[in-house]
């Protein structure tokens, strides 16, 4: 991370809520259905725990812009973060699946808190010309967790038991510490004069959604369309350490170069990676691992580069009283793209097979190429 973003008032405090929030979430998006098969819960059970996580997180995601212009930032921010980590302690409690999709339907709402008011706070906190670089630091403290913990979390269940996953999972309560120190240091949330100007947001949401179909696609199917679980434990990782170093060092490009020049080419590196990714598992009793994991490669890259150019785009496009929901507005796309890739690639796999699947899903992702290409419609950049 660049220095001058750590001078930034207010990104130390920012990014440590962050990586604290986010470890807490990645340590349970795997355990979580693990110990609802632990308590008895068949397949579809499983399923349901993030499927309700995910769902509340959306739902939360429409409401905080307007919860924070009436409560103010101190008490989103604490609230989210309590209910993010408070509940993974009471995982220990009980391994039937209703307390289990309880508590992870109120880590849901904590989680919704922190992604809408994390991207918000970067907009509020850094100017225009710098907001890419901080936008990029902001992605890494979201990657890093994410990288150590979503493939580590069983790992840690075999050799430490659940209740040592529950506990690092409670992490984004501390978070609440630095939430409260960094709304000391921001005044009151802008009341919006007019409606947001979804329509300029468009271009991002479409964007997000082609990048993170592929990249959903992959994080859901990866262990079924690999034949060996070391080769799948390597392929994910590889494209999550991508991901997160695009999403970095993309961002001070854009502040160097402007956004829009690295577009379309990340745009047509995850439809290549995609390709490849097809033919590498196009035989499903021996998957062809170099292609693989070069096409886990080039689909991390575009991955996590457009999401954060997508983010830029996003608040470029908007004045400071619509920041709030040009986040919402863009972490419901994340989550939408996400759903749809695993609903997409799965229906037609279950049909044809996963070669297939990765190769429609590519051509989805192209489809958003002449957007790609096309100029950003002037917005406000406010400082």
């Amino acid at each position: 991370m660049s220095t001058s973003v750590w001078r930034v008032p207010g990104m130390p405090l920012l990014l440590t809520m962050t990586a604290l929030g986010f470890s807490g979430y990645a340590a349970l998006l795997p355990v979580a259905p693990l110990w609802a098969v632990h308590g008895g819960a068949g397949t579809v059970g499983a399923g349901l725990v993030n499927g309700v996580l995910l769902l509340c997180t959306v739902l939360t995601q429409l409401l905080v812009p307007g919860s924070l212009r009436r409560f103010g930032w101190a008490p989103v921010l604490v609230t989210g973060m309590l209910l993010l980590g408070l509940p993974a302690l009471a995982h220990g409690l009980s391994d039937a699946l209703g307390p289990t999709l309880a508590l992870s339907a109120v880590r849901g709402v904590g989680f919704g808190v922190l992604t809408v008011t994390g991207s918000a706070l970067v907009a509020e906190l850094v100017e225009p010309r710098h907001r890419g670089k901080a936008i990029g630091a902001y992605g890494l403290a979201i990657a890093g967790p994410q990288i150590l913990l979503l493939s580590a979390g069983p790992w840690l269940v075999d050799q430490f038991g659940f209740r040592a996953v529950f506990a690092v999972a409670a992490l984004p309560a501390v978070a609440a510490v630095p939430a409260i120190g960094l709304a000391r240091m921001l005044d009151h949330v802008p009341e919006q004069q007019e409606r947001a100007p979804y329509v300029r947001l468009l271009r991002p949401m479409a964007l997000l959604t082609g990048a993170t179909l592929a990249g959903g696609a992959l994080l859901t199917f990866m262990p079924q369309m690999s034949s060996r679980a070391a080769l799948t434990f390597l392929a994910l990782l590889l494209m999550n350490v991508a991901a997160a170093l695009a999403r970095w060092r993309i961002g001070v490009l854009s502040d160097r170069f402007g956004p829009s020049g690295f577009l379309w080419p990340l745009v047509l590196l995850t439809t290549a990676g995609m390709a490849l990714l097809a033919w590498a598992v196009r035989d499903p009793r021996a998957t062809a691992a170099p292609a693989l994991l070069v096409g886990a490669v080039l689909v991390g890259i575009g991955y996590g580069g457009l999401q954060s150019l997508t983010l830029v785009l996003t608040f470029d496009a908007v004045s400071r009283p619509h920041y709030g929901s040009a986040s919402a507005a863009w972490n419901i796309g994340f989550d939408v793209g996400t759903g749809l890739g695993s609903v997409v690639v799965g229906t037609v796999a279950a049909g044809t097979s996963f070669s297939t699947a990765l190769l429609i899903a590519g051509a989805l992702s192209l489809l958003t190429l002449p957007t790609a290409l096309r100029r950003q419609p002037p917005g406000a950049r406010a400082p």
